[in-house]
C-alpha cells in the first residue's frame, strides 16, 4: 500500500492544564484521549513520557496556557518536541486561552513584544498549526507564518443569553477598544451598546471616566475578552448601577481570575458572571454566580474540520 493510500489518523493528547476539556473534546469526537503523562523530576524539571505510537498521525495537544503559564506552555513545547521525535505527520497546538497576548506591542521604551516570543517558541518547537480561542489582539495570527485559528466564544455566550430572556438590553463595552465585540453582540441581541470611557495609570488598575450611552432603567450586559482581576468589570457595573442600569451581567470567553478576583466579583452588583471553560477553574473558584459554558464542541468541530480538510470558517459564523 502506497503513502498515499494509508488511512490518516487522528490523535487527541492533552497536558496537565485543563484535561477535563480535553476528556469533553474527545468525547465529542468519539475518539479516545491519546495516553500520555506529565510528572516532574525531582529537580522540578517536567518530564513528558507518550504511551502509543504516533507515527504519521495528526497529533493535536490541548494545553491552554493559563496561570502557572510558564508551567503550562513549557509543558506544552516538551509534548510539540516528543511528538516531532517521534515522527507524527502534523501537530496542531490547541491553545484555548493563549498566553502572554496583553503583551502584543510596545507601549514602553525597551518594553518585549512577549506575544510574538511565544509564537516563535512555539514554531521552533515543531507546531504545524495553532488552534486558540479569542486572542487579546487579532494581530497575533500574524506573529505565526503557520496556519491559525482564532475560534470565536461569542456565539456561544450569545446562545446562552438568549434562553434568558432578558428585557430592555444594552451591550457595553468596558473599553474603547472593545467596542467592535460589543456591537456584534449587541446585534445579535438586537439592542443598542453602551461604551465605558477608562482610564488605566498602571497595569490591572482601571478608573471608570465615564458611560458613554442611556443605560438607565436598562438590563446592562458587559461583554470583555477575559476577567483578570475583575477590577474593571465591578467598577463598570458600578457605574452602570449608579447610572441607572437595573441588572448589570458580565460576559468573557476566558475566566482568568488572578488573586481574589472571584470573591471581587461575588461581592458586586453583577447578577451572572458568564465566561466559558477554556480555562480550568478550581473549586474555590467557582463562586455562585458564575455560569461556565463549554466550549468543547467548537473545539471538537475545528479538530474534525482540518483532519478533514474542510473549511474552518464556518464556525466563525
Amino acid at each position: 500500500m502506497s503513502i498515499t493510500q494509508r488511512a490518516k489518523k487522528l490523535k487527541v493528547f492533552t497536558g496537565n492544564a485543563n484535561p477535563e476539556l480535553a476528556q469533553e473534546i474527545c468525547r465529542c469526537l468519539g475518539q479516545e484521549l491519546g495516553q500520555s503523562e506529565i510528572t516532574r523530576f525531582r529537580d522540578g524539571e517536567i518530564r513528558v513520557r507518550i504511551f502509543e505510537s504516533v507515527r504519521g498521525a495528526e497529533v493535536f495537544i490541548v494545553q491552554p496556557c493559563n496561570s502557572p503559564s510558564d508551567r503550562h506552555l513549557m509543558e506544552l513545547l516538551i509534548m510539540i518536541d516528543a511528538m516531532k521525535r517521534a515522527s507524527a505527520r502534523e501537530i496542531c497546538a490547541v491553545i484555548p486561552y493563549y498566553c502572554y497576548a496583553r503583551q502584543d506591542r510596545k507601549t514602553q521604551p525597551r518594553d518585549p513584544i512577549t506575544a510574538k516570543l511565544i509564537a516563535n517558541i512555539l514554531m521552533a518547537a515543531g507546531a504545524d498549526r495553532l488552534v486558540t480561542l479569542d486572542l487579546h489582539a487579532g494581530q497575533i495570527q500574524g506573529f505565526f507564518d503557520i496556519p491559525v485559528d482564532n475560534l470565536r466564544g461569542l456565539p456561544i455566550l450569545t446562545e446562552y443569553l438568549l434562553t434568558k430572556n432578558l428585557k430592555n438590553v444594552i451591550v457595553v463595552s468596558p473599553d474603547v477598544g472593545g467596542v467592535v465585540r460589543a456591537r456584534e453582540l449587541a446585534e445579535r441581541l438586537n439592542c443598542e451598546i453602551a461604551i465605558v470611557d477608562k482610564r488605566r495609570p498602571q497595569p490591572n488598575v482601571a478608573e471608570v471616566m465615564n458611560i458613554i450611552g442611556n443605560v438607565e432603567g436598562k438590563t446592562a450586559v458587559i461583554i470583555d475578552d477575559l476577567i483578570d482581576t475583575g477590577g474593571t468589570i465591578v467598577k463598570a457595573a458600578e457605574a452602570l448601577i449608579k447610572r441607572g442600569a437595573t441588572e448589570v451581567y458580565a460576559c468573557c470567553s476566558h475566566p482568568v481570575f488572578s488573586t481574589n478576583a472571584p470573591e471581587i466579583l461575588q461581592a458586586s452588583p453583577i447578577k451572572e458572571v458568564v465566561v466559558t471553560n477554556s480555562i480550568h477553574l478550581p473549586i474555590d473558584k467557582r463562586i455562585p454566580k458564575l455560569t461556565q459554558l463549554s466550549v468543547a464542541p467548537l473545539f471538537a468541530e475545528a479538530i474534525k474540520r482540518i483532519f478533514e480538510e474542510l473549511p474552518v470558517s464556518k464556525l466563525f459564523d
